[in-house]
């Protein structure tokens, strides 16, 4: 694993360090100021005659970037978090240490420096260090001189890399971390009640998916890894909490592509007394406070396209279908002649199919990725919404809507199916569903059909996946950009260095 020979030149430089009494892996030492902060603190230098001040003495730690020796002194510059900051060294401060540092010393290492503010000949602020030490020695060298890591297959697998020489790599990562943050806050400000419920469920539910199956060695039975937590969720509201969310990581056995991963997270929340138009509300003042929050503007790139968020469109879903999907309305309306007109346009489907399912596969093929800007879809078919409440002027359809952006449902909410009867009759629809050779279909949760006998409130709920709204935020093509450590197929991984370092 360590045999290159830039690599057993490095391991020689950490065992000629510790030859010299020096740990190349030193602890305990603390710095007193970030890259960033130091920057700011000492910029009026910049513009005063007096372009240092030996009384102010700062330490800093961080990764070195680059290096440069001319004879008895060093510029190097080291980046930490906050970002990159330049330190000036030479032989009249460090005396002997600065030899070592010259032998030992590259690119890669991560480091300790003290000194004071000063500013260079050519204006950049900087610090002087009279002292200086190696935290941790990198034996690895890092690729392309840090002229970036575009393998985007290593990219994924070995994050840490990524981070290292991709710098903008963390700023969708720090994004995502103000997202969860202000979503969190914004349902508690609204009397929302954060819950965890469970992740190893004995029944699979909440969603059309395939599950991981797992075994409990001590129960001695099988569970599933949680596709998702809405039954427990309304469980909770049934029990008397009226308001609740949850943040939480979801697994599906599934396919993977540029807006799938098999783990993913996202927000569920349930709402007693309140419906899913109350919802489509919500979720407006959600995304608008988010882009005030995260000082985005409305108008912003996503791809080729620029999602608009001053253009809110409600649209049934027939008039999605026609309106957008371009399809005409008699054939709308009509099953046979729907089914029909799929088949001539290559979209598979079978006759057995019912006239949700036809109006889904429509959906999927001719309207989805047309929603670009914000797009509520409202009165789904109740085939396809085995959990949302019947309509009560048609009952064909569901109190049910979709929230597309982007050309990708982002949200999905309505008002709960609250009725245990018709709930035990859907779930018996879905198991002939799965007993007919629909793997996504879902089980029986007679526990589930108990709660509900017992009462719930009239109730609305929603989920929004975190993944894609990052996305969205971030104008990133596939979701492996916005998940530290996606899923990936398994290789025969070699560490190998594929570019010679210039020493």
């Amino acid at each position: 694993m360590f045999d290159n020979q830039y690599i057993q030149q490095r391991i020689q430089k950490a065992d000629s360090l510790r030859s010299l009494g020096k740990n190349p892996y030193a602890n305990g030492l603390e710095r007193s100021i970030k890259n960033a902060d130091f920057l700011d603190r000492y910029a009026t230098l910049v513009e005063q005659e007096e372009r240092k001040d030996p009384n102010q003495t700062e330490s800093i730690v961080g990764r070195v970037k680059f290096e440069r020796w001319m004879g008895k002194a060093s510029f190097i510059k080291i980046e930490d978090e906050s970002g990159i900051l330049q330190v000036y060294f030479s032989k009249n401060e460090l005396e002997d240490e600065f030899e070592i540092l010259k032998k030992h010393l590259e690119v890669g290492d991560i480091i300790y420096a003290q000194g004071f503010p000063f500013v260079t000949k050519t204006g950049e602020l900087s610090l002087h260090a009279t002292s200086l030490q190696i935290l941790s020695k990198s034996i690895v060298p890092l690729p392309e001189k840090f002229h970036g890591l575009s393998d985007i297959e290593l990219r994924y697998r070995q994050r840490y890399l990524d981070l290292i020489v991709n710098p903008h790599v963390k700023e969708t990562f720090k994004m995502r971390s103000l997202i969860v943050s202000h979503i969190r806050k914004f349902f508690e400000s609204k009397g929302f009640l954060e819950v965890e419920t469970p992740m190893l469920h004995p029944i699979p539910g909440g969603a059309n998916a395939r599950p991981f199956i797992t075994y409990h060695n001590a129960l001695e039975v099988e569970r599933y890894l949680r596709i998702a937590p809405e039954l427990y969720l309304k469980r909770l509201i049934v029990g008397g909490f009226e308001a609740v969310f949850e943040i939480n990581r979801n697994f599906r056995n599934e396919g993977m592509d540029h807006s799938h991963n098999p783990e993913f997270t996202m927000i569920e929340f349930y709402w007693a007394y309140k419906t899913y138009e109350d919802l489509i509300k919500l979720t407006q003042e959600l995304f608008a406070s988010l882009l005030e929050a995260l000082k985005l503007p409305m108008q912003i790139p996503h791809g080729d396209e620029v999602i608009d968020f001053s253009q809110v469109s409600i649209l049934t879903y027939k008039q999605s279908l026609c309106q957008i999907g371009g399809i005409e309305s008699e054939i709308v309306e009509n099953p046979l002649k729907l089914y029909e007109f799929l088949s001539s346009k290559g979209v598979e489907v079978s006759p057995s199919m019912s006239y949700g399912h036809l109006q889904s596969e429509a959906f999927d093929a001719f309207v989805e990725s047309k929603l670009i800007n914000p797009t509520f879809i409202t009165e789904y078919p109740i085939e396809i919404s085995p959990l949302a409440r019947r309509n009560d002027v048609d009952p064909s359809l569901a109190d049910r809507f979709e929230f597309f952006v982007g050309g990708k449902e982002i949200a999905n909410g309505f008002s709960e199916l609250n009725d245990p009867l018709d709930q035990y009759e859907r779930f018996k629809d879905q198991v002939k569903a799965k007993d007919a050779g629909d793997e996504e279909a879902q089980y029986m949760d007679e526990d589930y059909v108990w709660a509900l006998a017992h009462g719930m409130p009239p109730t609305a709920g929603q989920g929004i996946g975190i993944d894609r709204l990052v996305m969205l935020l971030t104008n990133s093509k596939t979701i492996k950009d916005v998940i530290l450590f996606p899923a990936m197929k398994p290789i025969k991984q070699t560490f190998e260095i594929k570019e010679e370092e210039n020493e």
